[in-house]
């Protein structure tokens, strides 16, 4: 893991709520997002793929009664990154100089 560092991508409000659930679980599903979110389908959407194209996450599709299911789960790289930024947050609040 490395040390504490600010993320641009992570720091937007949805997607750091995003990776909190997601660093708490294997994955999670689209619908489950969105109502903790409170946001529309194309909000989330926007989200996800942010974090997606950035290596932070991944997005799979899969079939469960006849419908199509979207999950996301973090990355290894993901997993690092939230967890730099959490530190890095952490650091701020509590006024630590980096040396």
């Amino acid at each position: 893991m490395t040390g504490p560092r600010f993320d641009e991508i992570i720091h937007a409000p949805n997607r750091l709520r995003i990776c909190s659930m997601l660093s708490a679980t294997n994955e999670v599903e689209f619908a489950a997002l969105r109502e903790s979110l409170g946001v529309s389908d194309s909000v989330l959407s926007k989200q996800l793929k942010a974090l997606e194209d950035a290596g932070y996450i991944t997005v799979k599709k899969s079939p469960l009664d006849g419908r199509t299911r979207t999950w996301a789960a973090l990355t290894p790289a993901g997993r690092d990154a939230f967890n730099g930024h959490v530190a890095e947050l952490k650091r701020l609040a509590a006024g630590i100089a980096i040396e």
